[in-house]
């Protein structure tokens, strides 16, 4: 294994995943700290404007870019280049855990209303903006593109041999959390964003997209938790010492994948499933409010074509 690591000598156990034990290369906790301090910086320039800003929003992405420090901050991230369910994880928290803490959290409408149109940070409203409108951002943000990038991650990444060859190396090892948690972002963020896209779906596709997700890392649970043989191989061979059974450790990842997995894309459904309804209630209400000010055209024809019947 190239590159500087800290690697865990002592047996896993929940003391030992929960100590803190950065390693040399902090890459992702140093991102979860600057990111939950950006986002303080624009809710503090909300305040100094005396513009309201959702508590529970800041709750959510603070929250988020907590769990990402701890995730990969912790005894967690040198046990995760040694076992194979700790790396499942670590993967499952940052594709499906952490992205919507953050993506509900509003960032993008939080950096829109703290960046005023004028003065200094207007090149960097200019800039999201533009982004915002590009044509990479709808290709990243299509499901023609997310669907496929999730198969990649889960079935393409550990049958093909890619796992065993990237996790054999710091940078690669951090190239694939990079990978998970921009996934899980691109995943999540057409689904429940409240942020404005440059495109946005229906309710009953975003629902389909959620359908067509679930099964994909229940299936990959499944497959692990029957293999008889390491799927990757870079995992086959944990410490003698902490009598762990490669095959064993692997299933116990394969049951992460297909019940962890599970959880945040039912909440995620439930979201959708509300979301829906509330849409659906305001149009009523919306209608409602027209046609006590308008009438009911369609009504009032139905009504004429009653009485132009009774008159003949």
């Amino acid at each position: 294994m190239d590159g500087p690591v800290y690697l865990p000598e002592e047996p896993p156990g929940l003391e030992a995943f929960l100590t803190w034990a950065p390693q040399p290369v902090p890459l992702l906790p140093v991102v979860g700290v600057l990111l939950a301090l950006a986002y303080g910086w624009g809710v503090w320039l909300l305040a100094c404007r005396r513009i309201a800003w959702p508590w529970w929003r800041t709750t959510l992405f603070v929250t988020g870019c907590g769990v990402l420090v701890a995730l990969t901050g912790t005894g967690l991230e040198g046990y995760g280049y040694r076992m194979f369910s700790v790396f499942m994880f670590q993967q499952l928290t940052l594709m499906m855990t952490i992205p919507p803490l953050l993506i509900l959290g509003a960032p993008g409408t939080l950096l829109l209303k703290a960046a005023p149109a004028r003065g200094r940070w207007r090149l960097v409203r200019r800039l999201a903006l533009t982004g915002l409108r590009s044509r990479l951002a709808r290709l990243l943000l299509h499901p023609g593109f997310m669907v496929p990038l999730f198969l990649m991650v889960f079935y393409g990444l550990y049958f093909s041999g890619i796992a065993s060859t990237l996790l054999g190396s710091v940078a690669g090892h951090l190239s694939l959390e990079v990978v998970f948690l921009a996934a899980g972002v691109l995943f999540t963020l057409p689904l429940i964003s409240p942020d404005p896209l440059p495109h946005r779906q229906s309710h009953l596709g975003r629902l389909l997209d959620m359908f067509i997700e679930m099964p994909l890392h229940a299936f990959f649970g499944v497959i692990a938790m029957m293999a008889t043989v390491p799927l990757v191989g870079f995992f086959a061979r944990p410490p003698a010492a902490w009598s762990v059974d490669a095959v064993a450790d692997q299933r116990i990842a394969g049951a992460l994948a297909w019940s962890y997995g599970e959880l945040p894309s039912l909440i995620i459904v439930l979201i959708l499933l509300f979301a829906w309804a509330s849409d659906d209630t305001r149009r009523a209400e919306a209608a409602d409010r027209r046609k006590d000010v308008e009438g009911d055209a369609e009504l009032d024809a139905y009504n004429a074509w009653l009485l132009r019947l009774n008159r003949r």
